[in-house]
């Protein structure tokens, strides 16, 4: 079956994604070592560069449909971290043409409810996903799920004026997904009883810590596993403080 990892990453003014890439993709290859894994640069995108500005990026990301090698893709955010074997997933993803992850989890692996950074879904009713664990497969259905995507991201204005939010409101990710997850029928890109496709998401709130940056206030032990104030991280870790690539780099990977 031709199947692989792919992660979208590209420099920006303040972060080095793609040391983050290379970070999960030594990651992956330590769990899962016969696992395909790609890392998309400014200099693969099929269409080029076409962020506005050189520290906003997100724009790019529909590109990864066609960006990807495999027919089949699970798409990963670059400031991520694998520690256990998740080539099991293949066998429930497999059948579908795309899968949006809608679980998180906080770092004692509790699955979290948290909304408080999604105003935007909440206000407009839409649905409840993250755009950092993505399967899909080369098909018509994906093809126009991404084909959404990018209209979402280039006539934002358009969209944003019909929507329930801030005239300042930039487009994510996460907004894109969702509003393309909602036209074409979230029933038909999420698995809501397969929990599995999680991830730690390592955001204050999430947590239920006083700052942003969980390093400065939680205690990391990177040994054979990596454990959060004495919590195996069980699920891909989200790490989101970007520096902390620089500690897994010199630890495990």
């Amino acid at each position: 079956m031709n199947k692989g990892f792919v992660i979208m990453a590209q420099n920006t003014a303040s972060t080095n994604y793609v040391a983050c890439a290379e970070t999960l993709e030594a990651s992956i290859k330590r769990t899962m070592p016969d696992s395909n894994v790609t890392i998309i640069t400014s200099d693969k995108l099929p269409y080029g560069d076409l962020a506005p500005d050189s520290d906003w990026k997100l724009i790019n990301d529909w590109q990864v449909y066609e960006a990807s090698p495999y027919e089949y893709t699970i798409k990963l955010e670059a400031d991520m971290f694998i520690q256990q074997d998740i080539s099991y997933w293949w066998d429930v993803l497999i059948e579908r043409d795309l899968v949006l992850c809608n679980t998180i989890r906080n770092f004692k692996n509790e699955i979290s409810n948290v909304v408080a950074y999604r105003k935007f879904i909440t206000d407009n009713k839409l649905p409840n996903v993250y755009n950092a664990i993505t399967y899909f497969r080369k098909s018509d259905f994906s093809k126009r799920f991404y084909t959404i995507v990018r209209d979402v991201f280039e006539n934002w204005d358009q969209y944003k004026a019909t929507l329930k939010c801030d005239a300042n409101e930039i487009c994510t990710t996460d907004w894109a997904y969702s509003i393309a997850g909602h036209i074409v029928g979230i029933e038909r890109c999420t698995l809501p009883n397969f929990t599995q496709m999680s991830m730690i998401h390592m955001k204050q709130y999430v947590n239920d810590l006083i700052r942003e940056d969980w390093t400065c206030e939680l205690v990391y032990e990177l040994h054979d596993v990596l454990k959060i104030n004495t919590y195996h991280q069980r699920y891909p870790f989200h790490y989101h403080v970007k520096s902390f690539a620089d500690v897994l780099k010199g630890t495990i990977c």
